[in-house]
């Protein structure tokens, strides 16, 4: 099977557009691993490959979520290693791209199973979140499974009903879970390509990057999703940007503010994203301060490699 070429990264460090570039040079096609990239009418916000780069190249794991629909590392892995199947089986070279650090290695290492979840359960949480909020829920969670919580940011409320569910379905936080058998032993073989930039310059690029979609419309997109019924504790709504644009949007704080948050928590998350990426095995850094560049050390490197064809 011919191997796949996955790029890694914080957000902001221009992922996707290195990927649209080298599968262009190596006839290759691109693969979603964002988690919130899935979702259905999150566009501006989640950074999401426009119509025209669709065109230039295909992409597959867009749009194909609701906003209220949830989704696993294990479920998008699936999604993933069939997509990657079907690039591989017309003879093209499957380009992986994502920041979210255990979707990647859910998909690159497989992700052992979980026990099953009680139903009732499942539906007395969701209830007591709608009647009581996301605030006691995650007292709750910084009991039961403290590394859990410290990893999870406070307004995700997809991940912190899971990690209570599996806690109070099993007896076991999910931190111990992951800890006794985190990772399946089917590997999938990948050139795992990693890019880096100064924390100065990426936060710089984080803040113009946000700007920039707020003057593009990213306040309408989150209008346009509150009209259409989505609710605002959907799993959808836990994107970055996409919560405190909607508490904006119904006026609960003004523009700026929310812009601000929004740049914070882009901030936040990008350091654990390096963070995470960091301790990974196998990644090969390329430095992403002048994009060009990127591109030709990227090639090169893909076509030294030891076989001569990175598709091999």
């Amino acid at each position: 099977m011919r191997s796949t070429v996955a790029i890694l990264g914080a957000t902001a460090t221009g992922k996707s557009a290195l990927a649209l570039r080298l599968a262009e040079h190596l006839d290759g096609e691109i693969v979603n691993a964002d988690a919130l990239q899935v979702y259905r009418g999150l566009d501006i916000g989640t950074g999401k490959p426009t119509a025209a780069d669709r065109a230039r190249v295909p992409h597959h794991l867009l749009d194909i979520l609701d906003p209220d629909q949830p989704l696993s590392a294990g479920e998008l892995a699936r999604h993933a290693r069939a997509a990657i199947a079907g690039i591989q089986s017309r003879g093209k070279l499957p380009l992986v791209v994502g920041g979210s650090g255990l979707y990647v290695r859910a998909l690159f290492s497989g992700i052992s199973p979980m026990p099953k979840i009680e139903p009732r359960l499942r539906a007395w949480l969701t209830k007591s979140h709608a009647r009581h909020g996301l605030p006691p829920l995650r007292r709750w969670l910084r009991v039961l499974d403290p590394p859990t919580a410290a990893r999870t940011t406070e307004g995700d409320t997809q991940r912190t009903l899971r990690a209570l569910e599996l806690a109070l379905s099993s007896g076991r936080p999910q931190s111990w879970w992951i800890a006794q058998s985190p990772f399946a032993k089917d590997a999938l073989p990948a050139v795992h390509i990693g890019l880096t930039l100064p924390r100065t310059v990426l936060y710089h690029r984080i803040a113009e990057r946000v700007s920039a979609m707020v003057a593009v419309g990213w306040v309408r997109e989150v209008e346009g999703l509150l009209q259409a019924g989505w609710d605002p504790g959907s799993p959808a709504f836990q994107a970055i940007g996409y919560r405190q644009l909607a508490e904006h949007v119904r006026g609960e704080i003004g523009l700026d503010q929310a812009v601000e948050e929004t740049i914070r928590a882009t901030r936040r998350f990008a350091k654990r994203q390096a963070t995470w990426f960091r301790r990974e095995p196998d990644v090969v850094w390329f430095e992403a301060d002048d994009p060009d560049a990127t591109v030709s050390r990227v090639l090169d490197f893909l076509k030294n490699r030891r076989s001569g064809d990175p598709r091999e």
